[in-house]
């Protein structure tokens, strides 16, 4: 049989987009970018001066991308909707859209069943759902634009000088100025606000489940007083050891939280440090962006699987509860 030739045309694109980032990154210089970790302000003046008694509310850059993202998920659910609703009305094969989502939710759904038992069917809707909204956030920062475009504020340490480009668009330059950006769109991921709420839900979720499963001797799981009276030590051991349980029910708001917000923050660091550092060389940077997609997807990943393994440990009787139900 005769050998097909290789044809590497891939290395050639690759090539061809360095040497066009290095041309443009020596047109438009990369300006390190400000990292802050509170969302920043699009308008000095707050919006609401005392909203519900708490305090001025601002319309930060995570709103918009927030509002961003319920809307792809919207849009998403009304073309799938759609796509399904064509296909059942044909020859029933699912196509396009409709038959991507059908897979993964297939996948997903084995996934909670598997680890739920007869309880997947209440699981599942969280489960899915935190994942794809997730995954959506983790990705949607991602898009070109996000982070780099903005209005300008002045600078109450270092700035950036702003050279005009048109009408009311300017661009920063290298060199010290009294400028810095607020980005319009910010991911969300990024926000704690986001990341603590979605938390939050998550574990009120898991306690909501674990009382439907097993009704108030759910409470046994915390406040574990059977062997109290009968065998006083070891009764006293069962009663901390549901305090500890408690204690590390509520720290699930917080490991919740901080991991996500953490992995999605600290890429935000490491893109902006390489791309500030290596300037014109266009190409690691756009590796690094390759890691954060991967970093998004496996985080969304575990957010969603560990609030599916917790939901599925509630529905699970508790020591001698357990023993006692077999």
């Amino acid at each position: 049989m005769e050998q097909q030739k290789r044809r590497p045309w891939r290395r050639w694109v690759v090539l061809v987009l360095m040497i066009v980032g290095f041309i443009l990154g020596g047109i438009f210089v990369p300006v390190k970018p400000e990292i802050t970790v509170a969302a920043e302000k699009l308008i000095e003046e707050p919006i609401v001066e005392n909203l519900f008694g708490l305090g001025p509310f601002y319309l930060v850059n995570t709103l918009p991308t927030l509002v961003l993202t319920i809307l792809i998920v919207l849009a998403l659910v009304y073309f799938t909707n759609r796509s399904l609703t064509q296909s059942a009305k044909t020859d029933l094969v699912p196509r396009g859209i409709g038959n991507a989502m059908e897979a993964i939710l297939e996948m997903l759904y084995n996934l909670t069943e598997g680890s739920a038992g007869k309880w997947a069917k209440l699981i599942f809707p969280w489960f899915a759902t935190i994942m794809i909204y997730v995954l959506l956030a983790n990705l949607l920062k991602l898009i070109p634009g996000f982070e780099s475009i903005g209005v300008l504020h002045h600078a109450h340490g270092e700035g950036h000088a702003k050279e005009l480009l048109a009408g009311n668009w300017y661009l920063f330059t290298a060199d010290k100025g009294e400028y810095i950006l607020a980005p319009f769109f910010r991911g969300i991921s990024v926000d704690l606000n986001f990341t603590a709420s979605l938390a939050l839900i998550s574990v009120v979720m898991i306690q909501v489940i674990g009382f439907r499963a097993q009704g108030w001797g759910y409470l046994s799981k915390f406040f574990n007083t059977r062997r109290m009276f009968k065998v006083p030590f070891f009764g006293a051991m069962d009663f901390l050891v549901g305090l500890l349980e408690l204690i590390s029910e509520l720290s699930k708001i917080l490991s919740f939280a901080f991991r996500l917000f953490g992995n999605m923050f600290a890429g935000i660091v490491l893109v902006a440090i390489v791309a500030g550092l290596l300037g014109k060389i266009s190409i690691l940077p756009a590796m690094v962006m390759m890691f954060e997609l991967f970093v998004g997807v496996i985080q969304a990943f575990v957010f969603g699987m560990l609030t599916m393994v917790f939901m599925a440990q509630a529905t699970q009787g508790h020591g001698d509860e357990h023993s006692e139900s077999h």
